[in-house]
């Protein structure tokens, strides 16, 4: 080998070697680089290009139209509004006054044999005893068909002051308050009927019988008497 020509073993001409091929192919690398730096920068917009008329090609969904977000449900559909009127008339009773008829309630009444018992052919009598207990005078009709006196055996009707009524069947009377007002009646001893006012019925049997009458509102005690038998 030429000595003129530097060999392998010349630590310098080693290093400098060495030197040159880093720099060649760190400018390799540069070039490389650059031309896939250049090529990604074209096709970049090529994308996005492509990207947008994909975009704007596709058909766009047209939304069908709604309420908007101000309308609420009660502005499409609407409630009709029902409005009662309630009308009470209240009825004020008129302040009673004295002579006004007597108050149910106030009026109490008795009807008593005369005697317990009565003797062959002898006519019953009873007292009759109406008194006002309200607070004002007031006035009762004490008429036999108002003031209905019965007289009665076990479960039998005898006779009624309703039926056939001489002088009338009404006697309207003023009460005073707390003064009894009287009267007397008187029976025949006959039975009675509506229907048979002018026939004179059978006369009853001796026996034990029972009196008792009735006004609207007043029911007396019943009271029980003897029509006795002859010797």
């Amino acid at each position: 080998m030429d000595s003129g020509t530097p060999g392998y073993e010349d630590d310098g001409y080693a290093e400098a070697y060495w030197r040159r091929r880093a720099l060649a192919l760190g400018a390799v690398l540069l070039v490389v680089g650059g031309v896939a730096w250049s090529c990604m920068g074209e096709d970049a917009p090529v994308q996005k290009a492509a990207g947008t008329g994909t975009a704007s090609a596709a058909p766009s969904a047209s939304p069908s139209p709604g309420p908007s977000a101000s309308e609420s449900p009660t502005d499409a559909f609407v409630i009709p509004t029902v409005t009662f009127t309630a009308t009470v008339t209240a009825t004020v009773a008129a302040p009673r006054r004295p002579g006004d008829r007597c108050a149910k309630n106030t009026v109490v009444a008795t009807i008593t044999p005369d005697k317990p018992q009565f003797r062959p052919g002898e006519r019953p009598t009873f007292r009759v005893t109406v008194v006002n207990t309200g607070e004002l005078d007031c006035t009762f009709d004490v008429g036999a068909e108002r003031f209905v006196a019965r007289i009665t055996t076990g479960p039998y009707k005898i006779w009624s002051s309703a039926h056939c009524p001489a002088g009338g069947g009404s006697s309207i009377q003023l009460l005073r308050r707390g003064v009894p007002y009287t009267t007397t009646l008187e029976w025949n001893r006959r039975r009675s009927s509506a229907s048979a006012c002018a026939s004179r019925l059978d006369k009853v049997s001796p026996g034990d019988y029972t009196v008792r009458a009735t006004a609207p509102g007043v029911k007396t005690p019943k009271q029980t008497f003897t029509l006795l038998a002859p010797n």
